[in-house]
């Protein structure tokens, strides 16, 4: 394939085929089995993975990178020549031709400044941008194989715990390694190798000893590489499931503190940390013996050439000159080969990195909805037959959840499925979609096996509409574009309003409306709406309807159902219920029990086998509508409206709920880029200075660490000083040269092990702060945000994706900024003053001007950082908005996967990936240009420093040794400085990292109370005064205009209302989750403001319509939130009441078994009955019930309905319930009817519906009118 084709790696080519005229098309395209046609091999060597996803244009700019580097790096082996002969003409020239000699040097090391500064520039350029593109393809790349993996690999803990995470996590560290460390490592190997070329010619014996220190270092070196290596992948793994509890808190967040389970989460984090924190120490242990060893080795080496050096001057008549050429060029080469070290650390990482992303690209999955091979029909009839089909998932191997199960779907026809909870339903859906394949027997489309097909041809002949929708955290439209490829703004506009979702027209931003976190500014009825919106775009030939209109009102059912009508006439339909009286009219029912189809027929059919399943189901959910119906009947007054009967209508569900509330918290669109440009640059001291307060309590730590780098930093302007002074010996008799060669040489020694010692406790003290605060630090920022308002949760930029990614971003900066940049900046200050004190004390003139050159250089990073401040914290925010992206179908892949969505994500992705990479290019050319100024600026000091030198020497105001001295003083400092553009980057970092702690901090007030008021014994009574209240999010829209509501305690209260009244609001107004604006919340006659709000919050269970379970055991899961300890018969207790207990008792592992990600595991039915189990085991004085039986079949409604109102009625438990099944209604104390933010009726049903021209009255009778 050519570049251009290679370099397309987002273009999901296997997800894109064109039908032909045949009837039957059979695509065989074994190049499309793999993205872009490309074959990924199993295993490469670490460069070919890491440049494995470049184009033309890539290896064009690491040919020129690395051509710059080469050049930069030989720089400094020429510089050694350069120094070499000033030498010789410091000791040639007499004192009148001096500076004219001199200057012909100086102007040859002018203009390889000139060259130096411009290749640096160059190489920091190419290498910059290549970095950029190719991790932008990589991280591409590894999207599109998460992706295109089948649905068991998003079940398995493996894939929750590391598979988005690596993505975000380690994509800073790939590009460290393209964009600088490869390149840096290709210029430091230059001047290695140049170093060594150049001391062979001067002096080949001498360069001949000094070679064998080299395996040595190259052991050491691989060694190092390694450990560091296998370090790596633990510590990437330990921050990759971190992240994933952050965002998994973030999804979960209502529950946890309704559950008051902060701590909980907290605990699971901080464990994660734990282990990162463990490796970060040993990872500073490591690497500071590598560098350690390689130090010591490096000083002795030049203790051995001054040995040696003088014997060869004696015996085979070396001169000084020779031995000061070659020392100087083993000067360069051994500060090369130090400075490598952190290079392969970082490359030694990277493999690690790569090689488990790898493992991923080149998985090929059995079901690949990228794989173009298949069949692909052109008509489709749409009879489906299941034949004798074995299924067990394969996350729960032990479960089998079909024996034998055959089932005939005829074509054009609607089929139900009925069944107890978690009989195996939904598990017909996820099969068709072939989200699964079954363990044995064959499913039939129009009498072809499923597995023959071509799986994205087959999901888009379905149109999916699930109890729980999935909604992604993008504008309305976007949502609604899933659908259809290339939807129009008419098409969309025309099923929105099929949909009856005309509540977008009212939105400010309408169809640009932000949807939040999964959907989360929009109430459950209006996530909904727009799923089935999305499904009418689409126009399938199948129909998967699972409760699909079970959260519309009476009047948005009348219209979506003459919508749904019209699409599914002659089509397949298949429809999932747990609400009988609504399949009377469906052409096939299918009773699922143990496994298999038991019963299979019409209504009329199946209801005269009176020992039937389906019989006794009939006549348990006949016997309320009975009761409704004669109770009505009696009571009710005689309303006149029309009376519609759609019996296909009813067999959709579209009766199954009168009205659902909106308590939604829209918000518009938002900037993602936020205004503080200016700010950045000018509060960036005083962020630094917040974030060295942080590190208080590690600030033992960090002076002994500041300590030991300083001591480190002195060995570079001690080393030049021995050498400057050293030098002298060369050219002293031999009997002094001998004794002096051997002292000398254990000074080298000497100074050698000292480095040793400081660098294992620099690295060693700066890992153990880096790991404590790392901890400690992102521990208090989730704590913090656990305890936010609702408002900050509300906020798009908050999202799960995105603060996952930002705690994240800390965490590795951190670890960057005390293990690499604190220590390199304390080591380069002190290597930097102490060059300067150097040069003052030897000759002030020449430190002057040395001290000048310094203060241009600081000017120089200086203006640097405040030119990159402005670029930085945009590309944070686009970069939080791109890993959302991805952290959101990650979390959503059968949605994504049943509208064939990859690509689209894929190309969001791709757009964000773009937005944020101009930045990044900017960034690049930026650092790129004020590296090559550092480089330029470091040869005009040396430059200068010896004219200035020869000046005052044919003065007679300096000595030649003394320009020596300054000039290596110089050039330490010149390093020191260099290096300092590199703490830039981490200054850069520090002010980022405290951007966003106190975004985190100060973004909303914290919602934690401590030591504020509790009762002893909680009565129970509620009562609203007044209560104003709008969401921060809409300010403008108020959802209470002074309601007033008492409930007296032990009683159950029962709210209704049309849509968008705030039924849930008050629920969620009582958790606190939201302050009123104005009027007051009482319990037991005190403000709900005054109570410790932990201890309020136990005194509430709530059950939301939507429950939100945990990756953990069924046992943990119900005990969740109980204060203290809770005895096993309790939990069970609990399971009993919640009609659970059957269930889970018949799984193998019992109470043990793991219910995944989300309870993905269970059916919606079980998930609902486990989350009444947990309320129930909390044992509140008052309960909380949001549409708590809508996901249970009818057996299991009328129990837990029971349950429920004993447990309200015997323990004298306040209840609040938002429900629409009329005899929970029925059976409350008091009934409250939502209009316009007020209560408009109030009172218990008989009363209510004996109201002349209620409203509530008139509610029912429409009810019982669909009903009968």
């Amino acid at each position: 394939m050519s570049d251009s084709g290679r370099s397309k790696v987002h273009t999901y080519t296997g997800c894109n085929n064109s039908n032909n005229n045949n009837n039957i098309i059979i695509i065989d395209d074994d190049n499309n089995n793999n993205i872009d046609g490309k074959k990924l091999k199993g295993k490469r060597v670490l460069l070919g993975k890491l440049f494995y996803f470049g184009d033309g244009v890539d290896i064009a700019l690491v040919v020129v990178g690395s051509i710059c580097a080469i050049m930069n790096g030989t720089s400094q082996p020429v510089m050694a020549l350069l120094f070499g002969s000033l030498v010789e003409t410091f000791g040639t020239s007499d004192h009148q031709n001096i500076v004219h000699n001199i200057t012909k040097v100086c102007l040859k090391i002018f203009y390889l400044g000139i060259g130096n500064g411009v290749v640096a520039c160059l190489q920091g350029l190419c290498w910059s941008i290549t970095g950029e593109r190719q991790v932008v393809r990589l991280q591409g790349e590894y999207l599109s194989a998460i992706l295109r993996q089948d649905i068991s690999y998003f079940d398995s803990e493996v894939a929750n715990n590391k598979g988005i995470g690596m993505m975000s996590a380690n994509a800073s560290l790939i590009h460290d390694a393209i964009s600088d460390k490869v390149g840096k490592f290709i210029q430091l190997l230059s001047t290695f190798v140049g170093s060594f070329i150049i001391a062979f010619i001067k002096g080949w014996l001498l360069a001949l000893v000094l070679v064998s220190i080299i395996p040595a270092l190259v052991i050491t070196g691989l060694s190092v590489a390694i450990s560091i290596s296998r370090l790596s992948t633990t510590m990437q793994a330990a921050f990759a499931e971190a992240k994933t509890i952050v965002e998994d808190t973030i999804r979960a967040i209502k529950t946890i503190t309704a559950f008051n389970g902060e701590d909980e989460a907290i605990a699971k984090y901080r464990i994660r940390l734990e282990r990162a924190s463990a490796c970060l120490i040993r990872h500073g242990l490591v690497s500071g013996v590598g560098l350690g060893l390689v130090s010591v080795s490096v000083f002795s080496s030049y203790g051995l050439a001054m040995w040696y050096g003088c014997k060869l001057i004696i015996e085979k008549g070396y001169t000084g000159g020779q031995i000061i050429s070659v020392l100087v060029a083993m000067v360069f080469s051994g500060m090369a080969l130090g400075q490598t070290s952190s290079c392969i650390s970082t490359l030694a990482a990277t493999q690690a990195t790569l090689n488990k992303m790898f493992e991923t690209i080149d998985c090929r999955p059995v079901i690949d909805s990228c794989n173009a091979k298949g069949i692909v029909m052109e008509n489709v009839k749409g009879e489906i037959e299941f034949v004798d089909v074995h299924f067990r998932y394969p996350s729960r191997p032990e479960v089998e959840i079909f024996d034998g199960l055959s089932l005939h779907i005829p074509s054009g026809k609607c089929t139900a499925l009925v069944g107890k909870s978690g009989c195996g339903k939904s598990t017909i859906i996820n099969l068709l979609e072939r989200f699964y394949d079954p363990d044995g027997g064959e499913i039939f489309i129009d009498g072809i096996n499923l597995k023959k097909l071509q799986i994205k041809w087959l999901r888009e002949q379905i149109g999916l509409v699930g109890q729980e929708p999935v909604l992604f955290a993008t504008t309305i439209k976007e949502n609604i574009a899933y659908g259809k490829e290339d939807a129009t703004i008419d098409e969309i506009k025309a099923a929105i309003k099929f949909a009856n979702a005309t509540f977008v027209d009212d939105l400010p931003m309408g169809l640009e409306t932000m949807v939040g976190d999964l959907g989360a500014q929009l109430s459950g009825g209006q996530k909904q709406r727009l799923a089935i919106a999305r499904v009418i775009l689409r126009d399938p030939t199948i129909f998967l309807l699972d409760e699909a209109t079970s959260a519309l009102d009476a009047e948005s059912e009348q219209i979506v159902q003459g919508t749904l009508l019209k699409l599914i006439s002659n089509r397949t339909t298949l429809v999932i219920t747990h609400r009988l009286s609504n399949v009377e009219s469906a052409d096939n029912i299918a009773v699922i029990h143990h496994g298999k189809i038991i019963e299979q027929g019409t209504h009329s059919e199946l209801t005269k086998d009176y020992n039937g399943l389906y019989y006794q189901l009939v006549c348990s959910n006949d016997a309320n509508n009975t009761r409704d119906r004669i109770k009505l009947d009696m009571d009710g007054p005689k309303i006149h409206s029309e009376r519609k009967i759609l019996s296909l209508g009813k067999l959709l569900g579209l009766s199954s709920r009168m009205f659902e509330e909106n308590d939604t918290k829209n918000t518009t669109t938002i900037e993602n880029i936020k205004k503080n440009d200016k700010q950045h640059s000018s509060n960036g001291c005083i962020l630094i200075k917040k974030l060295a307060r942080l590190c208080k309590q590690e600030s033992a730590i960090l002076v002994l660490g500041s300590i030991a780098a300083s001591i480190h930093g002195l060995a570079f302007p001690a080393f030049g000083f021995l050498f400057a002074t050293s030098i002298k010996t060369f050219y002293e008799p031999q009997k002094q040269l001998k004794r002096d060669s051997k002292f000398w040489a254990l000074m080298y020694v000497a100074l050698g092990n000292i480095t040793l010692v400081v660098v294992i406790f620099q690295n060693c003290l700066f890992g153990v702060a880096s790991g404590k605060l790392s901890k400690r630090l992102c521990a208090f920022l989730l704590k913090t945000i656990v305890h936010k308002d609702g408002s900050w949760f509300d906020d798009p930029a908050n999202s799960s994706g995105a603060v996952g990614a930002r705690l994240s971003a800390i965490s590795l900066s951190l670890q960057s900024l005390l293990g690499n940049g604190l220590a390199l900046a304390v080591q380069n200050i002190a290597a930097v003053v102490a060059g300067i004190l150097m040069s003052f004390i030897v000759n002030t003139t020449l430190a002057a001007i040395v001290l000048a050159l310094v203060v241009v250089v600081l000017m120089l990073n200086s203006t640097e950082m405040k030119i990159l401040a402005k670029f930085v914290s945009n590309a944070k925010a686009l970069h939080e908005e791109q890993s959302k992206v991805a952290s959101d179908a990650f979390w959503s892949m059968k949605t994504v996967a049943s509208f064939c969505a990859e690509h689209k994500v894929i190309d969001l992705y791709q757009r964000k990936s773009i937005a944020t990479l101009m930045y990044r290019f900017k960034i690049g050319c930026i650092s790129s240009l004020f590296a090559g100024l550092s480089r330029f600026t470091f040869y005009l000091a040396n430059s200068l420093c010896f004219y200035a030198g020869a000046v005052l020497v044919q003065h007679e105001k300096a000595m030649i040794l003394d320009v020596i001295k300054v000039y290596l003083a110089l050039t330490i400092s010149a390093i020191g400085l260099v290096e300092a553009s590199g703490i830039a980057s981490y200054t850069k970092t520090a002010t980022s990292i405290m951007d966003s702690v106190f975004e985190i901090i100060l973004g909303s007030k914290a919602n934690i109370h401590e030591g504020l008021l509790s009762l002893p014994n909680v009565v129970g009574n509620i009562e609203f005064q007044n209560v104003v209240f709008s969401y921060p999010s809409r300010p403008d829209v108020k959802v209470f205009r002074g309601l007033c509501l008492s409930i007296p305690n032990g009683k159950t209260v029962v709210l209704v209302g049309e849509s968008g009244n705030g039924k849930s609001t008050i629920i969620k107004l009582l958790e606190r989750f939201y302050e009123v604006n104005s009027g007051s919340i009482l319990l037991d006659g005190i403000n709900i403001q005054k109570f410790n709000l932990r201890w309020l919050r136990q005194q509430i269970g709530l059950v939301s319509q939507e429950p939100i379970l945990f990756d953990d055991t069924i046992l943990a899961n119900i005990s969740y939130g109980k204060q203290g300890e809770i005895a096993r018969e309790e939990i069970i207790a609990a399971a009993n009441t919640a009609n659970a207990h059957q269930f889970i008792s018949a799984l193998p592992q019992g109470y043990d078994t793991l219910i995944g990600d989300r309870g993905a595991q269970l059916s919606g039915g079980q998930k609902q009955r486990i989350a009444i189990a947990r309320a129930i085991a909390k044992d509140p004085k008052i309960l909380l019930l949001d549409e708590v039986t809508s996901a249970l079949d009818t057996e299991s409604t009328n129990i837990v309905q029971e349950a429920l109102l004993g447990i309200s009625l015997s323990m004298n438990k306040t209840t609040i319930m938002v429900t629409h099944q009329l005899s929970s209604i029925k059976g409350s104390d008091t009934i409250a009817f939502i209009r316009d933010g007020v209560i408009i009726e109030q009172g218990h049903h008989d009363q209510l519906m004996s109201t002349p021209n209620g409203t509530y009255g008139s509610m029912v009778q429409h009810f019982m009118m669909k009903q009968s």
